[in-house]
């Protein structure tokens, strides 16, 4: 496995990342989810993962404003020529080491129902799939999730031991 370090994400890693997404979702229009605010308002729960001078994973994340006891991973993703190499699970760890010490006890996040390594990686990284409103090849989906059509599959997991 090669060598990579996590930091915190800056608004000047925004326009690579941004330029690749599609690239790294097999040409899927992914960049309408990560505006730039993300990059400037969320530094301190947010990471790249850096390999030499290349970025080969993120993860854009922050804690609920809403919900002070819960995080929530908005954007994360590997570039396919790093995937398997432990980036992904590492800044997943990363990030519920740092919303922990936060005070957070719950992480939420979601996925659509179509990327199922998204799912596999989620349950593998202990998330439970939340009760949806309909099911899409045995996955519990909350239907039409933003109001766009977009149904969503819907993750939970407890920081508490």
């Amino acid at each position: 496995m090669n060598e990579f370090s996590i930091r915190h994400v800056e608004p000047s890693d925004y326009p690579f990342i941004i330029s690749v997404v599609n690239d790294w979702w097999s040409g899927r229009n992914m960049a309408d989810m990560l505006p730039k605010l993300f990059f400037v308002h969320f530094r301190p729960t947010s990471f790249v993962a850096v390999q030499g001078d290349n970025i080969v994973g993120f993860l854009i994340g922050f804690v609920s404003q809403t919900f002070r006891n819960e995080a929530y991973i908005h954007f994360s993703g590997v570039h396919p020529a790093f995937r398997k190499q432990g980036i992904g699970n590492a800044l997943y760890e990363h990030f519920f080491e740092t919303v922990k010490t936060a005070g957070c006890t719950v992480v939420r996040c979601l996925t659509s129902p179509v990327n199922k390594g998204s799912v596999a990686f989620h349950q593998r990284m202990g998330f439970s799939i939340m009760p949806g409103n309909k099911e899409i090849d045995g996955i519990a989906v909350a239907e039409n999730y933003d109001g766009r059509g977009g149904d969503r599959v819907l993750f939970y997991k407890s920081l508490v031991t």
